[in-house]
C-alpha cells in the first residue's frame, strides 16, 4: 500500500514551492555616517602618511644638502689617446667664472626665468602645478618623458644627483629644491644656477659663456639678444650654441624673446629689434694642440655613444683614437702658415678646413677645422656645407656611369653647347671641343660632358649613388642637372667629401668615418662597431682612380697637388656671382688620395660678399694637399695603386685619324666625294659619318664601314656643304678611337645628267653628241671647274672638281718622269680624271717632263716651279692635256682624228692648276686659269671651234 509520501522507484522528488508567507532576508545598509567614519579614517591615515613623507622628504633634503653644499667641482678628467695608445689630450672643465649676486642684471635673470621657470618667483623649489601636468604626461607616455623641474631643481640635480629619470630621484631632487629654498634666497639661487650651468664650448658658467661666445666680461654689458641667446643654450647647449650652429640659435633665441615679451618682460618693439640681430663670432686667439680632433671625438662620443657631454668632461673616461699625431702637428703647421693663403678681407680672414682618413677602415687620421681654430669653435670640417664644384663630378657622373657597365674611360663624350630644358651650361674657359674621351674630360675639368652624361644615365641614377657614399642631397631641390657641377642645395662637408673618395682606393668598398675606437670605463668597454658596406664594383673604382690619376699629371687641372707618390684626385670650384667679380671664386677644393689616405681640403671666406672672395689660383687647394701628405707620409713605406683581382686592365683606343681629306669628283657625269686618310692600326674598321647643313650634329649612325682607307660617297642627291668624320674602331678589344678631322665640301651643282645620269652623252636640253660612241651629233656643254677637256676628236665634257687648298714649298718637282701605257681610245670625250701627282719642295726652280701614255693616247707634261710655290703651270700638248699631271682620255669619233693643245698658268695660292678645255676635231684651243687667294679661279678658253669656261670652288 502505498503512503502519500511514497514514490515510484526511479522517480525524483518532487520539490516544495515556497509559500508565499515566507519572508527574504534583510541586506544591511551604507549609511551616511559610516562613509563619514570611513572617510575620516581614510583622511588621517592619509594625513598621517603624507605628513610622514613631508617630514622624511624635508629631513632627506636637509642632510644632503648640509653634507654636500660645497660639491661644486668636477671629479675626474677624461683622457684622449691616439693611434698608438698613447696620451693626445685631456676632456676638462677649464672655462669656467663665477660671479656674484650683484653682477647679473635682472634682464638677464629675466630671460633664464622666462624659458625655464615661469613661476620661479612663486613657489618654493617645487612648482606643483607642472609636477602635475608631468606626472600626466609619463602616465601616458608610460615612462619618465617630462621632467617638470623648476630652475631649483635644475640646480639640485645638477649639483647633487646623476641625471637618471626616477621616481626615487625625482623625489631626492624634490627634497634638495625645498631645502635650498629654505637656506638661500631667490636672487642667490639663480646666481648660483648661472654659475653652474653648461653652455657648450667648455663654457662653464654665464660668464665664462658670455666671453666665448660675445667677448663680453661684464654681463651689464650684454645686450637683450645676446642674453636671449644665452637663455636659449641650457636646453641642448651643444645644439643651440651661436659658433657650432648659429641658424639653430637664431630660432631658438627668437622663442625665448616671444616668451619675454608675452610675460611683460620687453616689449614688442624691443623683441623685434632683438631678433633681427645678426651674429658674429669673436676673435679668440687661443689655441690648443689637437684642438680640433679633440672637440670631434668630443662630439663623437655624444652622437654615436650617445654619452652626456658634461659627464664625458668629469666622467674620467679612458678614450681611444685613431689620430695620428704626426699628421695632425704637420696639418697645424701648415694652416699657421699665412703664405698659402689668401690676404686677409677687411672683416674676416680666408678660412679652410681639412680632413685626412684611413683608406684602410675609415679612421680619422687627422682634422682641422679652420685657421686659427679654438676649443669648440666653429669646427668647418663637419658643421659648414659648402658647393663642391667640379670635384662632385666624378661622384655623381662619372663613377654611376662606369658602374652602369655602358662607359669607361676611353668612352667617347660630346663637348658642344646645349640647353635642357632652359639649363644651359659651359666650360670655364668657353671652349668646345665637339667630342673628347673621358680621360680628357675629366682631367681638363670640363663640364658640358658631365652635365650630358648625367642626363644620359639619369639624375636619380647619380642621385642614388652619392646616397650610397654617404652624401643625402635633397630630393626636391637637387633633383636637376646642375649637381652634375657640385650645384647644390645644402653644399657638402670636408668630412663626408673624404669619405665618399676614399670607396675609389678601396675597391669599392666604404667604410664608416670614426675617430674613437673604444671607450673605456673602469672594466667596461664600449668598442666602435661600424661597418664597411660595398658602394661600386671593384672595376668601377680601379677605373675611376686611373681616370683621376690623370688629373695630377701634366695639363690637367690638379698638378699642384703631385707630388712623389702614386696620386689620384679631383679640383673643384664654384663661380663668384657677384656682378663685375664673376671672374673669381667662392670655394676651392682638391679632394684626392694615394693607396694609404684619403684627404679632402676646402678653401673660402665664411661669408662670401664683395670684399671676400677667392682671388687665388684655382690650384692653391692642391698645394695645401700636398704640403700635409707629403710631409706626413714620408717615413711611410710607398706602395701603389693595385689592380683588384679579376678586373682586366684599360686598353688604350686607336688613335685618332688627323688626315682625312675629302674631294668632289665628277666620274662619267656623276658626282661623287671621295675620302681618304691615314690608317691608324692593323684589323681595324672605319666609321664614315656624314652631315648635311641642316643636320646640328653627325648622326649616331655611320653612313658606312669599311676596312679601307678610301672610300666613296655616292649618295649626294642635292647641292650643299657636307662634312665628314671617320671613327677607327677595334673590334679586337672593343674600342673606338677619337673622331677624325672635319673634311668639308661644298657642292653647288651635281655633275651629270639628272635625265639620264648613266648616258653622259644626253644633254639636259636633249641634244646628242655627234661624236659619242654611237656616232650622233652633239655639242660642247659648258663646265663650271676649269679642268680642261679632251682635246681629241669627240666632244669635250666638263668636270666638277672640290680640291683643298695647297701650300707652297722651296721650289718646285724637278723630277722627271715617263710612263708608257697601251690602253685605247674610248671615241668619247669629256671624262674627268683626277690628278695625282703634288709638287715636291725643294731648293729653287726645278722643270721636269712627263711623257704620257703611248698607243692611241699619248702626251707630255711639261712643269715649271716659280717662287717656291707648289702648283704646277706650264704648256701641254699631246690627244689630250691636262695642266696638272697630263693625263686624261682621247679618243676617234666619228672617224675623225685631231689634235688639240691647252695651256695653264696658275696665278695664285688658290687658282685652278689646269687649263681651259680646247676646240674638238682638229681645231686649236688654249685656255688661261687664274686664282685669287680666296680659293676661287676662272678656266677660259678664247678661240677655236669650240669654246669652253668653267669655275672652281675650294
Amino acid at each position: 500500500m502505498t503512503g502519500r509520501n511514497s514514490r515510484t522507484p526511479g522517480q525524483a522528488p518532487k520539490e516544495k514551492k515556497p509559500t508565499s508567507s515566507a519572508k527574504p532576508k534583510k541586506k544591511k545598509k551604507i549609511t551616511l555616517g559610516k562613509v563619514l567614519a570611513w572617510t575620516f579614517v581614510a583622511g588621517a591615515l592619509a594625513a598621517i602618511c603624507g605628513m610622514g613623507v613631508y617630514i622624511f622628504v624635508l629631513v632627506n633634503g636637509d642632510k644632503i644638502v648640509e653634507k654636500n653644499i660645497d660639491k661644486l667641482n668636477f671629479s675626474e678628467a677624461s683622457i684622449i689617446y691616439d693611434a698608438d695608445g698613447k696620451e693626445a689630450g685631456i676632456l676638462r672643465v677649464e672655462n669656467r667664472e663665477n660671479v656674484e649676486v650683484s653682477e647679473v642684471p635682472a634682464l638677464l635673470k629675466q630671460a633664464f626665468i622666462a624659458t625655464e621657470d615661469q613661476r620661479f618667483e612663486q613657489h618654493q623649489g617645487v612648482d606643483l602645478f607642472a609636477v602635475g601636468r608631468a606626472l600626466v604626461k609619463d602616465i601616458v607616455a608610460r615612462s619618465m618623458v617630462e621632467g617638470g623641474s623648476t630652475i631649483t631643481q635644475q640646480l639640485a640635480k645638477n649639483v647633487f644627483l646623476s641625471s637618471d629619470k626616477t621616481f626615487f630621484r625625482k623625489a631626492t631632487e624634490m627634497s634638495i629644491a625645498l631645502a635650498l629654498e629654505r637656506k638661500k634666497t631667490k636672487d642667490e639661487i639663480i646666481t648660483y644656477y648661472l654659475n653652474r650651468i653648461y653652455f657648450g664650448n667648455r663654457a662653464y658658467g654665464v660668464k665664462a659663456a658670455s666671453k666665448v661666445y660675445f667677448g663680453v666680461s661684464n654681463l651689464n654689458d650684454l645686450k637683450l639678444w645676446q642674453m636671449a641667446t644665452l637663455a636659449a643654450m641650457p636646453k641642448a647647449p651643444n645644439t643651440y650654441n651661436p659658433i657650432s650652429n648659429p641658424d639653430k640659435s637664431k630660432d631658438r633665441r627668437a622663442v625665448v624673446l616671444k616668451l619675454m615679451q608675452e610675460q611683460g618682460y620687453i616689449t614688442e618693439a624691443q623683441r623685434a629689434e632683438a631678433v633681427a640681430a645678426e651674429y658674429t663670432p669673436p676673435a679668440n686667439t687661443g689655441k690648443s694642440q689637437y684642438q680640433t680632433y679633440i672637440d670631434y671625438v668630443l662630439k663623437e662620443a655624444q652622437d654615436v655613444y650617445k654619452f652626456d657631454e658634461d659627464d664625458l668632461l668629469r666622467g674620467g673616461y679612458k678614450i681611444y683614437t685613431t689620430l695620428d699625431p704626426n699628421a695632425q702637428q704637420i696639418m697645424e703647421q701648415t694652416y699657421a702658415n699665412d703664405k698659402l693663403f689668401q690676404k686677409d678681407g677687411p672683416e674676416q680672414k680666408m678660412q679652410s678646413s681639412m680632413v685626412i682618413l684611413n683608406n684602410e677602415d675609415g679612421g680619422i687620421v687627422a682634422m682641422i677645422g679652420g685657421r686659427d681654430y679654438v676649443a669648440r669653435g666653429l669646427n668647418r670640417a663637419v658643421a659648414q656645407p659648402r658647393q663642391p664644384g667640379s670635384s662632385f663630378k666624378t661622384l655623381v657622373a662619372y663613377a654611376p656611369a662606369i658602374e652602369s657597365g655602358k662607359y669607361n674611360p676611353y668612352s667617347r663624350l660630346p663637348d658642344v653647347q646645349k640647353s635642357y630644358n632652359g639649363y644651359s651650361p659651359r666650360n670655364y674657359d668657353g671652349v668646345y671641343r665637339g667630342e673628347v674621351s673621358m680621360f680628357d674630360a675629366v682631367k681638363k675639368s670640363m663640364n658640358l660632358p658631365a652635365v650630358d652624361l648625367l642626363n644620359q644615365i639619369g639624375v636619380k641614377t647619380g642621385i642614388d649613388f652619392v646616397k650610397k657614399l654617404g652624401i643625402e642631397l635633397d630630393d626636391k631641390n637637387d633633383r636637376n642637372l646642375a649637381i652634375a657641377l657640385g650645384g647644390l642645395n645644402k653644399g657638402v662637408t670636408t668630412l663626408q667629401m673624404a669619405r665618399a673618395y676614399s670607396a675609389f682606393p678601396n675597391n669599392g668598398n666604404l667604410p664608416t668615418a670614426h675617430a674613437i675606437t673604444k671607450i673605456v670605463k673602469d672594466k667596461e668597454v664600449i668598442p666602435f662597431k661600424g661597418e664597411t658596406k660595398s658602394v661600386m664594383s671593384a672595376k668601377t673604382a680601379w677605373y675611376m682612380t686611373q681616370l683621376m690619376q690623370g688629373v695630377v699629371e701634366p695639363g690637367g687641372t690638379g698638378t699642384a697637388a703631385k707630388f712623389n707618390r702614386p696620386v689620384a684626385g679631383k679640383t673643384g670650384s664654384t663661380q663668384l656671382d657677384i656682378k663685375g667679380l664673376e671672374k673669381y671664386n667662392r670655394d676651392l677644393w682638391f679632394v684626392g688620395y694615394t693607396p694609404e689616405w684619403t684627404a679632402a681640403v676646402w678653401m673660402g671666406f665664411d661669408k662670401t660678399d664683395s670684399k671676400h672672395y677667392v682671388s687665388m689660383s684655382s690650384g692653391s687647394a692642391g698645394v695645401i694637399f700636398k704640403e700635409v701628405m707629403q710631409k706626413a707620409l714620408a717615413k711611410r713605406p710607398m706602395t701603389s695603386f693595385k689592380r683588384p683581382d679579376g678586373v682586366k686592365d684599360l686598353t688604350a683606343p686607336p688613335k685618332g685619324i688627323t688626315d682625312l681629306k675629302a674631294e668632289h669628283v665628277v666620274m662619267g657625269g656623276n658626282s661623287k666625294v671621295q675620302l681618304s686618310w691615314g690608317g691608324v692600326g692593323d684589323n681595324m674598321t672605319y666609321q664614315i659619318f656624314r652631315k648635311d647643313s641642316k643636320m646640328s650634329d653627325f648622326p649616331a649612325e655611320p653612313l658606312e664601314s669599311t676596312t679601307m682607307t678610301e672610300f666613296s660617297d655616292r649618295l649626294i642627291t642635292q647641292p650643299d656643304t657636307y662634312e665628314y668624320v671617320v671613327v677607327p674602331y677595334n673590334a679586337e678589344n672593343n674600342t673606338t678611337g677619337a673622331r677624325s678631322n672635319v673634311a668639308t665640301v661644298t657642292i653647288d651643282k651635281l655633275g651629270g645628267n639628272p635625265l639620264d645620269p648613266l648616258n653622259p652623252g644626253t644633254e639636259p636640253n636633249g641634244k646628242l653628241d655627234p661624236n659619242s660612241p654611237d656616232g650622233k651629233p652633239g655639242t660642247d656643254q659648258q663646265g663650271t671647274t676649269g679642268q680642261p677637256g679632251n682635246n681629241g676628236p669627240g666632244t669635250d665634257q666638263p668636270g666638277q672638281e672640290q680640291r683643298p687648298d695647297r701650300e707652297g714649298g722651296t721650289g718646285t718637282d724637278g723630277r722627271t718622269g715617263s710612263e708608257q701605257g697601251t690602253k685605247p681610245g674610248t671615241g668619247q670625250g669629256g671624262g674627268t680624271r683626277p690628278g695625282g701627282e703634288t709638287s715636291q719642295p725643294g731648293g729653287g726652280t726645278g722643270a721636269g717632263t712627263d711623257t704620257g701614255r703611248t698607243g692611241t693616247e699619248s702626251g707630255t707634261d711639261t712643269r715649271t716651279g716659280t717662287n717656291g710655290t707648289n702648283v704646277t703651270g706650264g704648256t701641254n700638248s699631246g690627244t689630250q692635256t691636262n695642266g696638272s699631271k697630263g693625263q686624261g682620255t682621247s679618243g676617234t669619233g666619228g672617224g675623225k682624228s685631231g689634235t688639240g693643245t691647252g695651256s695653264g698658268t696658275d696665278a695664285a695660292a688658290g687658282g685652278s692648276s689646269r687649263g681651259g678645255s680646247g676646240a674638238t676635231g682638229g681645231a686649236t684651243g688654249s685656255g688661261a686659269s687664274t686664282g685669287t687667294t680666296d680659293g676661287a679661279g676662272t678656266s677660259s678658253a678664247p678661240s677655236g671651234s669650240t669654246t669652253q669656261s668653267g669655275t672652281i670652288t675650294r
